[in-house]
């Protein structure tokens, strides 16, 4: 299915239509202040490992990340976040970034078997940050291409359920997307270290 949700104004009840397919193991492609990406209940084991086949990545190797509707919500999925690394984040987000942290008990441990860390956003975007804030838990976050696409090829809502609405549950059509990934940005250690340059500024690691 490909569903149009406007940002400006998300409607509740669409809002409340995706949430369903997630509380039912769905998978569901979404638009981020980055690219769009793909997702799903990070508590649903079997709908993670789908994720996973769909990226063809085996789940104990996959580097998925999270998305949290708030800070709140993010403290409860991370653990010994000190003063200097929550003013960080409060200057970021919601932004294109994804902050590696020190992972809570929270996070399912199929979820990350062999790391004690787990990547987390909170994207400028109002749909995917909506429906996290319905479901109640984070949504897996993983960017809709591959390595071996052309990303430019994957921003059209419509191009992208030409070639997943085989495989996925729902599209959602929030208009063009972006076609350059998050900063990852690992704060386990200080200073933090810039594991992946993207969209978001760096240049405030310099002053």
């Amino acid at each position: 299915m490909l569903k149009k949700i406007y940002e400006a104004n998300p409607n509740p009840r669409d809002i409340e239509k995706i949430v369903e397919v997630l509380k039912d193991g769905g998978i569901v492609i979404y638009p981020t202040d980055t690219v769009y990406g793909i997702g799903c209940d990070i508590h649903n084991r079997e709908a993670v490992n789908r994720v996973a086949q769909i990226k063809r990545i085996p789940l104990e190797k996959a580097n998925f990340s999270i998305i949290c509707s708030d800070f709140s919500h993010l403290s409860d999925y991370a653990r010994s976040v000190d003063n200097a690394t929550f003013k960080l984040m409060k200057r970021l987000l919601p932004g294109p970034y994804t902050f590696i942290l020190p992972a809570s008990s929270r996070v399912p441990r199929f979820f990350t078997p062999r790391k004690k860390t787990i990547g987390i956003r909170i994207p400028n975007n109002r749909i995917i940050l909506d429906i996290v804030r319905v479901l109640g838990n984070p949504v897996l976050t993983t960017s809709v291409f591959s390595e071996q696409d052309d990303p430019h090829e994957l921003t059209d809502p419509e191009l992208i359920y030409e070639r997943f609405r085989n495989i996925v549950d729902v599209v959602i059509d929030g208009g063009p997307g972006g076609w350059v990934l998050s900063t990852i940005i690992d704060c386990t250690s200080w200073p933090p270290l810039v594991v992946r340059e993207g969209a978001g500024d760096i240049s405030f690691l310099n002053e």
